[in-house]
């Protein structure tokens, strides 16, 4: 025979049991009412963004799959910004002949500003930069993304 001590435990367990099981339903249900492949306002604000598609390419070019920013080894640590601002930029200079082999990189300095390296020269504002040409493309890829964001 069962003692009353032991049937309370059961009961107890039988409780916790559903308790947690029910809890377990309501979070599937609830995850589902989020649709991750369309615009929504029920998504959580850091989905609501989509990296430009240049990030978007360079990060699949170096199989990395879809990824917020683009850091390839070797490169200054950037905010995830600046590194799709620089992924925009080097996809504009790869447009341009006679800009295609400047290498430029976007870090962090160590007051936390941006520094742009132009061919390994550190530059802490954009117009510091020697190039007018440069100038303007990171110009307008700093308003592309303004517009995007």
């Amino acid at each position: 025979m069962i003692s009353t001590s032991m049937l309370v435990v059961i009961v107890v367990g039988l409780l916790a049991g559903f308790a947690v099981l029910s809890m377990l339903v309501w979070l599937f249900l609830k995850s589902n009412q989020v649709n991750l492949t369309a615009t929504s306002e029920t998504k959580p604000e850091w989905m609501r963004q989509t990296p430009p598609a240049e990030t978007v390419t360079a990060t699949l070019a170096d199989g990395e799959g879809m990824q917020v920013f683009d850091h390839d080894p070797g490169e200054q640590i950037a905010a995830p910004f600046a590194e799709q601002i620089e992924d925009l930029v080097k996809t504009a200079l790869a447009t341009h002949p006679e800009l295609k082999h400047q290498q430029i990189d976007f870090g962090t300095s160590p007051e936390g500003g941006l520094v742009i390296y132009l061919n390994g020269k550190a530059f802490d504002t954009v117009e510091a930069l020697p190039d007018e040409n440069i100038k303007t493309i990171v110009l307008q890829a700093i308003a592309t993304w303004n517009a995007s964001h």
